[in-house]
């Protein structure tokens, strides 16, 4: 299940780039989509990835960590597009990169004795919110980029990911709750930048006031997927 699991979120990335490149992507369903995984990501940030640490640990050490994720994240956001003058395609993959990596090792550690809906759960949320940034990074990154080399990009991000939940699931496993927890909440905070900085103003710049709609259904699907492991 362990593998079956991590296969099928990491190909979320894959299956998004693809459309991205080679299918019909018109900009108000991209912008749809991109605010459906915008509001999707909120659920992942705060129940999944920052609730747990505030609630049975450090406040103080949970909420700066995710102050120092969000700056890590606007970092290199500002490097990618205004000092190596990426296309905002990239952005979105540094966004799924930075907090996907921490994400994704949290996924590995939590698949160890989960049940089949906690497992639904949460690997729901993560593959609902990868499948549309995808298909969205990767189609504006074709406008720079070869398509060869934009799906090479994703795919090695995939392996990436993929690698990051393996890593959690066998060598992370006796690693204290705390600690994981904290490194949970620096996810949590490059997902908020990413939200402030790419998600949501390229989902309304493409769908205009449908991004609102869009966020509401994204939220309420991950919602339901978070009791589902309750």
């Amino acid at each position: 299940m362990t593998v079956i699991v991590i296969l099928m979120v990491s190909a979320a990335l894959i299956v998004g780039a693809l459309w991205g490149i080679y299918g019909t992507l018109s900009k108000n369903l991209e912008g749809f989509l991109v605010a459906l995984a915008g509001g999707a990501l909120l659920v992942s940030a705060l129940l999944e990835l920052i609730h747990t640490a505030v609630k049975n640990y450090s406040v103080p050490i949970a909420l700066s960590v995710v102050f120092l994720g969000a700056i890590v994240f606007t970092v290199l956001d500002y490097l990618i597009k205004k000092k190596w003058s990426a296309p905002s395609g990239t952005g979105l993959l540094a966004a799924i990169t930075l907090d996907g990596i921490p994400e994704n090792l949290a996924l590995g550690v939590a698949l160890i004795g989960a049940t089949p809906l906690s497992v639904a759960a949460l690997s729901g949320s993560i593959l609902l919110s990868n499948l549309p940034e995808a298909a969205g990074g990767a189609k504006e990154m074709v406008a720079k980029y070869s398509k060869s080399k934009v799906f090479l990009l994703w795919l090695a991000t995939a392996l990436i990911l993929a690698a990051a939940a393996l890593v959690g699931h066998y060598a992370l496993a006796n690693v204290s709750k705390e600690y994981l927890s904290y490194l949970k909440c620096f996810a949590g905070g490059a997902v908020v930048a990413s939200l402030a900085l790419e998600v949501f103003p390229k989902a309304f710049k493409q769908d205009q006031y449908w991004t609102g709609l869009a966020t509401a259904i994204g939220l309420v699907l991950a919602l339901y997927l978070n009791t589902l492991g309750d």
